[in-house]
C-alpha cells in the first residue's frame, strides 16, 4: 500500500547546464528556483522530500530553509543515477519502498500531478509511473523539443500503459497527442533494476532515458493531468517562470 511513511520524493538538482548554468540557484523573487520545487514538493504531501544536490552550495540553500538534503557524488551521469545514490545513502534499511523523481527545473509544477504520478503505481503490474497532458496546439504536437507519450488515453481514459515515447510523430498517429512531462514515480525494486540496465539503442538514438525501460519489458503507466509544468532550460525560460510565479500585488 502506498503511504506517506513508505514514500519519498527526492530532487535531482545540479549546477551543470550548458545552457543555464547555476540553474538550481537562479532567483525567483528572492528564491533559488530550487526551493520553489522543494515546496511544490511539499504541497504535493506524498512523503517525506529529499534534495539530492551535486554540490553543496544547492543542500545549503535546502537546509537554510529548513528542507531536508544530501550531497551525492557530481559526477553522476543522470538524475536516476543521483535519486538511487540519495536513496541508498539516506535509506540503506529500505523503509522507503516508494520513489518520485521529481525533476528540479519544474519550479510551476501543481502539486495534484505529483500526487497522481505516484498513484499510478497502485496498478501492481506498473514498474513505473509518469503523467502526460492533452496537446492541443499542432505546433507542439510537431515540435521535436516536445517528448510525446504514446498510451491509449482519452477522455475517458484517465491511466494507460505506455507503448512508446517519441519526439517525432509517426505516420499513421492520430490525435489526441500527450505532452509526456518528466516526473516518474518508481517501486523500489523497479528503480533499482532501471538504473543497473545499460543504455539501450532506442535511449541513445532519442535521447529518452525512459526507452531503457520499455526496451528492456518493464511496465510504465501513464497517468493523465491537465496542465504541463514550464521545464527551465534558457534564460527565456527562467524569465517565463519568474512572471508565472509572481505574487499579485
Amino acid at each position: 500500500m502506498i503511504e506517506n511513511q513508505n514514500t519519498i520524493v527526492i530532487i535531482p538538482a545540479r549546477m551543470a547546464s550548458t545552457r543555464l548554468p547555476g540553474k538550481p540557484m537562479a532567483d525567483i523573487h528572492g528564491e533559488p528556483m530550487i526551493v520553489h520545487v522543494w515546496r511544490r514538493a511539499l504541497e504535493a504531501n506524498v512523503g517525506q522530500v529529499l534534495v539530492a544536490a551535486a554540490e553543496n552550495e544547492i543542500a545549503e540553500a535546502i537546509r537554510a530553509r529548513g528542507g531536508d538534503a544530501i550531497v551525492t557524488t557530481p559526477s553522476l551521469p543522470s538524475g536516476s543515477d543521483r535519486i538511487t545514490e540519495a536513496l541508498r545513502l539516506r535509506d540503506p534499511g529500505g523503509r522507503f519502498r516508494f520513489i518520485v523523481n521529481l525533476q528540479g527545473d519544474l519550479p510551476t509544477i501543481d502539486a495534484l500531478s505529483i500526487r497522481r504520478c505516484l498513484a499510478g503505481l497502485v496498478n501492481e503490474a506498473a514498474d513505473i509511473s509518469t503523467v502526460a497532458a492533452r496537446i492541443e496546439a499542432y505546433a507542439d504536437a510537431v515540435n521535436p523539443d516536445i517528448v510525446k507519450a504514446i498510451a491509449p488515453l482519452g477522455e475517458d481514459r484517465e491511466v494507460a500503459f505506455a507503448r512508446d515515447f517519441v519526439r517525432q510523430l509517426q505516420p499513421g498517429q492520430d490525435p489526441p497527442y500527450w505532452h509526456h512531462i518528466g516526473v516518474y514515480a518508481y517501486k523500489r525494486d523497479a528503480l533499482e533494476r532501471f538504473v543497473s540496465l545499460p543504455v539501450s539503442a532506442r535511449e541513445a538514438e532519442r535521447r529518452l532515458e525512459q526507452m531503457r525501460a520499455l526496451d528492456e519489458g518493464m511496465r510504465i503507466v501513464v497517468v493523465r493531468v491537465e496542465t504541463v509544468p514550464l521545464g527551465v532550460d534558457t534564460p527565456a525560460d527562467l524569465e517565463t517562470a519568474r512572471q508565472l510565479l509572481r505574487k499579485p500585488a
